[in-house]
C-alpha cells in the first residue's frame, strides 16, 4: 500500500516537475550532446550541417589531437594556472579577512556587510571598465597612490609581466565579497562554547583562531575552494574587456580561446573540443579535491 501511495504521489507531482525537466533537457542536456558531436567535426558554425551523417565534416578526434599537440594549448593552460596560483590564495585571504571583520557584532556592521557585497552584484563589464581606469598609467588612481610613496607604477594592462596580476586584482576585488559571505556563514555556525572553554584554559586570540576557528571553518573553506577553482578556470569577461588576451597573448586563457576560435575564426568544432578538454580538467581536479578533503576538512559532529 505504501509503495502504491508513493507511486500515486509521484504521478501527481510529475506535471509540476515537467517544466523543470523540460528546461534541463532543452537548455542543458541537449546542448551538451550537440557540443560533443560538434567537437568531432570541422564545422564552422555557418554552413548547413547534416546532423545524422555529419557528411563532409566528420573528422573524429582530430580536433583533440591537434589541440593537445600544439604549443598554444599548453601556453594557454599555463596562463590559466598562473592566474589560479595568484587568484585563489589572494581571494581566500581577502575573503577570510572580510569575514572575520564582519563577524563582529558592532554598531553599523550591516552597512559594511552591504558595502563589501556590492562588487559581487556589479556586472563584469562595469567592474572591468572601473579597473581599466584604476590601473591606467596616465590617470589611474593606483599608480598615483604608488607615486606618493616614491614608486613608479607600471603600465599594468600593456605589460606582459603585469597584465595577469592586474586581472587578478580585479577578480579578487569582485569575488572576495562572494566567498566572504560563505565564510561568514561558517563563522556564525561555530558554537561560542568552544571559545569560552578556550578562554578558561588561557588560550589567546591567535591560538583560538588556529585551533578552533580554522578547523571548524574547513567545510566552508572546502566549498569555496571548489567554487573558486571552477570560477578561475572559467576566467573570461575581465580578460576580454581589460586586455583582449594581450599584450602579445600574455593573458590568453582557456575560455578566451574557446570564444576566439568559435566566434572569431569560426572553427566551432575546434572550439567545442577545447571546451570539452576544459571540462575534463575541471572534472579531474574537482574529483581530486573531493578525495583529498577527507584528510583536512573537519566537521563539528
Amino acid at each position: 500500500m505504501k509503495k502504491k501511495r508513493r507511486f500515486q504521489a509521484l504521478l501527481q507531482s510529475f506535471p509540476f516537475m515537467l517544466p523543470s525537466f523540460a528546461g534541463m533537457i532543452v537548455f542543458s542536456l541537449l546542448p551538451i550532446l550537440i557540443s560533443i558531436i560538434i567537437s568531432l567535426t570541422d564545422w564552422n558554425g555557418l554552413d548547413a550541417l547534416d546532423w545524422k551523417t555529419l557528411s563532409g565534416h566528420f573528422i573524429g578526434i582530430d580536433n583533440y589531437i591537434k589541440i593537445l599537440t600544439t604549443a598554444e594549448f599548453w601556453k594557454v593552460l599555463g596562463h590559466t594556472i598562473y592566474y589560479i596560483v595568484l587568484y585563489i590564495p589572494l581571494v581566500f585571504a581577502a575573503a577570510l579577512g572580510v569575514a572575520v571583520i564582519l563577524n563582529k557584532n558592532r554598531k553599523g556592521i550591516t552597512v559594511f556587510r552591504i558595502m563589501y557585497y556590492i562588487p559581487v552584484l556589479t556586472s563584469w563589464v562595469a567592474a572591468s571598465l572601473i579597473w581599466k581606469w584604476v590601473l591606467s598609467p596616465q590617470y589611474g588612481i593606483f599608480n598615483q597612490l604608488l607615486s606618493f610613496v616614491g614608486i613608479k607604477g607600471p603600465s599594468w594592462l600593456t605589460s606582459e609581466v603585469w597584465a595577469m596580476p592586474a586581472i587578478v586584482l580585479a577578480s579578487v576585488w569582485k569575488d572576495m565579497g562572494f566567498f566572504g559571505l560563505f565564510l561568514l556563514s561558517g563563522l556564525k555556525a561555530i558554537d561560542t562554547g568552544y571559545y569560552e572553554a578556550a578562554r578558561v584554559d588561557g588560550a589567546g586570540k591567535s591560538r583560538q583562531f588556529f585551533k578552533i576557528t580554522l578547523p571548524l571553518l574547513t567545510p566552508s573553506v572546502f566549498f569555496c575552494l571548489i567554487m573558486s577553482l571552477i570560477n578561475a578556470f572559467q576566467l573570461f569577461p575581465q580578460v576580454m574587456i581589460m586586455t583582449e588576451g594581450g599584450p602579445n597573448g600574455a593573458t590568453q586563457v582557456m575560455v578566451e580561446r574557446i570564444y576566439t576560435y568559435g566566434f572569431k575564426y569560426f572553427k566551432m568544432g575546434y572550439a567545442s573540443a577545447y571546451s570539452w578538454l576544459l571540462f575534463l580538467i575541471i572534472f579531474i581536479l574537482t574529483g581530486v579535491q573531493m578525495k583529498l578533503q577527507k584528510g583536512w576538512v573537519h566537521y563539528e559532529s
